[in-house]
């Protein structure tokens, strides 16, 4: 037995040296750093520093506000982290080019996140395309003109002002404020939107609840040929028929961006209420209805935006009438939705919990109170899992100013199928 094992030790020793001896033991070569983040076939993801996002919002003349958050967010995370791009003014005459600019920013190989704000047509098709080619990528949209349903096929998140809610609410804040009359002004194209369609039916059933007169009155739409120019100059001349015809205690809304301006100086002429705007900010129309307002070194500051705002209202005799979200809806959206992308590709946050949504979003808005829900096709019944509708509380200008406690009042069950 000895003997055995003293020749079973001796072999293993053989083999051993001869494996010793057939390994080279010079240290391998690290290996050379790789000059994207994409996971190499068989290994490990990039790491998480390693990203790109990208920010496509309209310009300065349709969307100030939405090009302003996405800045921010570029100063925040430096241009080498944070790319931006416009779509045309004229999106609807020039689709393609538009789904091109959004489709480009996945070419770079570290883009990481493609948000979109507003998601003006052929965002959906854009996304679609990217998906097919780089599915690692989080495809956000901001403020959606198409069906929700439709964009939130091809998107990872969809975040829309909830037209449902503030349907009922911004006609709520009217009767609250004294107002017999509502007078909402838009044109075919944004009427075919599911979003505006269904916020108008709900605004109608509203007045209804609180024995007020609805009114529907047009404007020009400021993509066709008439451009941005013709459709302020249209809403400025016919403004004062529309106030002189329905009366000081009647409320205006429009649905676009350009039309608020014009509408804005009017009434503070003329008489009227405004409750917010489409897409609600101190920004919205408020510096050029009063003549220019310079906010250059309140840039970026929404308190202090806010206040001055507020001031000059209050100094042009429209206190109690004119209200706004104290935060930028455009604003908060394009940064409070690229900061969630960044928070979610940093691993601190889940790309479709509404909690991470708001909390992101509320790092841009601190002193303002924010509501939401998932959206609910009305049609199908089917509540998306990626879509949600968010509004912030309005801020009623003043001296002082007041939140009106929208965010905390319960929308009747009814509104949320009215069509």
């Amino acid at each position: 037995m000895k003997k055995f094992l003293s020749m079973l030790l001796a072999l293993v020793m053989v083999l051993a040296l001869a494996g010793c001896g057939g390994k080279d033991n010079t240290p391998a070569p690290s290996p050379e750093p790789s000059t994207t983040d994409q996971p190499q076939e068989g290994g490990d993801a990039a790491p998480a520093e390693d990203w790109h996002i990208g920010i496509i919002t309209g310009t300065v003349s349709q969307s100030e506000d939405d090009l302003r958050g996405a800045e921010a967010i570029q100063a925040k995370y430096g241009e080498d982290k944070v790319k931006l791009a416009t779509y045309p003014d004229n999106f609807t005459e020039e689709l393609e080019t538009t789904i091109q600019t959004i489709v480009n920013m996945s070419d770079d190989p570290l883009m990481k996140a493609i948000i979109v704000n507003q998601s003006v047509p052929g965002t959906a098709e854009a996304f679609t395309q990217i998906k097919e080619r780089r599915p690692d990528i989080l495809c956000i949209a901001g403020e959606a003109h198409e069906d929700l349903p439709v964009v939130g096929a091809s998107a990872d998140l969809v975040c829309n002002n909830d037209f449902v809610s503030r349907g009922y609410l911004i006609i709520r804040t009217a009767h609250e404020l004294g107002c017999d009359t509502f007078v909402h002004i838009s044109f075919p194209r944004h009427m075919s939107y599911e979003t505006m369609s269904r916020r108008v039916a709900v605004m109608e059933e509203a007045c209804k609840e609180f024995n007020m007169e609805f009114v529907l009155e047009t404007a020009p739409d400021p993509t066709t040929d008439v451009g941005v120019t013709g459709a302020q100059a249209y809403v400025l001349e016919k403004a004062p028929e529309w106030i002189q015809k329905y009366g000081q205690n009647s409320a205006y809304f429009c649905t676009n961006d350009a039309h608020t301006a014009p509408l804005l100086q009017r009434l503070l002429e003329l008489g009227g209420y405004f409750i917010e705007a489409d897409l609600p900010s101190p920004l919205m129309g408020y510096p050029n209805a009063l003549g220019d307002l310079d906010l250059t070194a309140e840039a970026g500051d929404f308190d202090a935006i806010l206040a001055k705002v507020e001031q000059a209202v209050v100094d042009a005799g429209g206190e109690g009438r004119f209200g706004t979200w104290a935060y930028s809806y455009g604003y908060c959206l394009s940064a409070g939705l690229a900061q969630h992308a960044i928070n979610v590709i940093e691993g601190k946050s889940e790309i479709t919990n509404m909690d991470d949504v708001a909390a992101a979003l509320q790092e841009y808005s601190p002193k303002a109170a924010w509501n939401g829900s998932g959206y609910t096709n009305a049609d199908t019944g089917v509540k998306e899992d990626n879509v949600f509708l968010i509004y912030q509380d309005t801020y009623i200008m003043g001296n002082p100013g007041r939140f009106m406690g929208a965010t905390d009042v319960e929308v009747p069950e009814k509104y949320y199928t009215v069509k």
